[in-house]
């Protein structure tokens, strides 16, 4: 059985905590002398989440982190064998978009071809301007960006990983 979280007993580094955010308050004009010293009072002499969340019933935000509410917990998401799970926890459908042609026409195509069909406009189109700039030498970033296209694979425009 789960405990309640306001019965919880606190400590030094929490009555500090809840000393400090009172002061905010006081210095803020929410709280007069009087009331600032006897809630401090109460503070010290608490002994569970309970006593010191009745000292900030009646006064808005700040309060003390450790009176803030749990964060929600949740299942671990499972792999599908067809889906790509991300980095950030996202899972998404491959890309319909082939790691074989793209990392080709970055080869054969050396002024961002793979990556505009890829949807990397953005990349292509640098890649395009620097080869132009540099009468064609910017093609090697083309060719590179091809051969790890073709050995390591990527994404599409979506953030979706490219099909085998």
């Amino acid at each position: 059985m789960a405990q309640d979280p306001d019965r919880l007993r606190i400590g030094t580094a929490e009555r500090e905590e809840a000393s400090r955010v009172l002061g905010e308050h006081f210095a803020a004009g929410r709280l007069s002398v009087t009331e600032y010293d006897e809630r401090v009072a109460a503070v010290v002499a608490a002994r569970n989440r309970a006593e010191v969340r009745e000292q900030f019933d009646d006064l808005p935000a700040p309060h003390p982190t450790f009176l803030a509410p749990p964060l929600p917990t949740y299942a671990p998401m499972t792999r599908h064998p067809e889906l790509d799970p991300r980095p950030g926890g996202d899972v998404l459908p491959p890309s319909e978009k082939s790691r074989l042609v793209a990392g080709l026409l970055q080869l054969l195509v050396p002024f961002g071809a793979g990556r505009f069909y890829t949807g990397h406009t953005g990349l292509a189109i640098a890649q395009l301007l620097v080869t132009i700039v540099t009468f064609g030498i910017g093609g090697i970033w083309s060719f590179i960006d091809g051969i790890i296209l073709l050995a390591s694979g990527g994404h599409d425009g979506n953030g979706r990983r490219l099909r085998e």
